[in-house]
């Protein structure tokens, strides 16, 4: 009976363990999302600051041309 019971639990092990392998392998592909998910948001994050220093410039030159054509109190 003993013999069976560590069959048993043998045979329960074998089961974790191939289910603990399976985890692994979908937290190292969450990880690889994950890391691409970051690296797009950096890269979005990157073209907003580009896109808000050329708005900054658009209101700068804005700014001259009313100033030169007196639509400014100067």
């Amino acid at each position: 009976m003993t013999e069976q019971f560590d069959n048993l639990v043998l045979e329960q092990l074998r089961h974790i363990r191939g289910a603990l392998e399976g985890v692994a392998a979908d937290v190292s592909d969450m990880k690889l999302r994950m890391s691409s998910l970051e690296e797009h948001m950096g890269s979005q994050q990157v073209q907003f600051a580009g896109l808000n220093r050329r708005m900054d410039r658009f209101d700068e030159r804005m700014t001259r041309i009313e100033r030169r054509l007196g639509l400014l109190d100067a």
